[in-house]
């Protein structure tokens, strides 16, 4: 990848990853002073050695985030996330998992009685937010690692939860399990939304990476990017309609507008394939099932038919040609790599 910002995640021990980082600078170092020209040969100015050459992330660009929730006990580890930049950091990343004020969801019923609420208390995994020096910016970078769809199950008494246990198939336990994943997953995304709208109100320019365990159209997903605005709100009835052609009228919906767009973001794989004119962008495949779940997400500042935009994404890689479904008899599922393919915004500060 050689990205100047990675958001990893699935993180056990930091000393491993500081391990894999010195690896990555020992070997760029080396590539270097293999292929890179010294300034005695006549060529050596030439395009192409400027993107053959490493630069070094070093040991103070890492920051990482471990997980309140880790037992440290072999087989219940429960991993957190980290950020690297090759900027270093404006100011010391900030670490949300612990909730100071729990975020409590209420339910009321169709017939307007009370329903009870969830509550959530703390994250799964930890969301790192990271403010980071780029040339003249200052960017706001999230990483998140959302609930996965594994069903959540409540334990008994002796610690085990009979929805586990697959020789006793319980289809309706395990649905129900489903609900709890998502319930918490959507609560952890308002979580990362709330703190994304709090920066982009400050006026800073945010980017959102991670692994938001769902596609881009997932409800969880729309929360974290915001809603897509209504192409004419003039054309809406009024939320506090009494007549058939109350609608906005033409100053309310720009002030609408400028008020759903100051907040929204916008998937740069779905930028990529506007570029592209072609969908072939998948970071997971399991039983046939190719499908995206990890994400980059960019605050207008960097859309392009923003005509005060601070920069805009040129590139987009997607790195999963080690991925295999594990249906084909020749080809198992393999778990020697990586389980999920590896994506990068290619971004160029500045309007062109």
């Amino acid at each position: 990848m050689d990205a100047d910002i990675v958001g990893f995640q699935e993180i056990f021990e930091e000393s491993a990853l500081r391990d894999v980082v010195a690896e990555a600078d020992r070997i760029g170092i080396a590539s270097n002073e293999a292929v890179i020209p010294d300034k005695t040969k006549r060529y050596h100015r030439k395009a192409i050695f400027r993107k053959l050459g490493y630069t070094p992330y070093g040991e103070d660009g890492l920051f990482v985030a471990p997980n309140i929730n880790d037992t440290d006990t072999p087989g219940r580890r429960r991993p957190g996330v980290a950020i690297l930049s090759r900027f270093g950091f404006a100011e010391p990343p900030e670490v949300i998992q612990e909730l100071s004020e729990p975020v409590e969801i209420p339910f009321q019923g169709l017939d307007g009685d009370d329903s009870g609420a969830f509550v959530l208390r703390r994250t799964s995994r930890p969301i790192l937010k990271a403010r980071i020096p780029v040339g003249d910016q200052v960017i706001t970078v999230f990483n998140c690692h959302l609930k996965s769809k594994l069903g959540e199950f409540p334990r008994n008494a002796e610690g085990i939860a009979t929805e586990a246990d697959l020789t006793r198939y319980d289809p309706m336990g395990r649905a129900m399990g489903a609900i709890r994943a998502s319930l918490r997953r959507m609560a952890e995304a308002w979580v990362l939304r709330r703190a994304i709208v709090a920066e982009l109100n400050a006026g800073r320019p945010v980017m959102v990476l991670g692994d938001f365990n769902d596609g881009e159209h997932a409800v969880s997903s729309e929360i974290i990017s915001g809603e897509v605005p209504f192409r004419n709100y003039s054309w809406m009835l009024r939320h506090d309609a009494k007549h058939a052609n109350d609608r906005y009228k033409r100053d309310e919906n720009a002030a609408i507008q400028e008020a759903v767009g100051a907040v929204k973001l916008t998937s740069a794989e779905a930028l990529f394939t506007r570029k592209s004119l072609r969908d072939m962008v998948y970071t997971t495949a399991f039983g046939g099932v190719y499908e995206s779940i990890d994400q980059i997400y960019l605050s207008r500042h960097f859309h392009p038919d923003n005509a005060d935009r601070l920069g805009e994404m040129e590139y987009f890689s997607v790195f999963n040609d080690h991925l295999t479904d594990g249906s084909h008899a020749e080809a198992p599922y393999n778990k020697l790599a990586s389980d999920h393919g590896q994506i990068m915004a290619h971004i160029r500060l500045g309007k062109p």
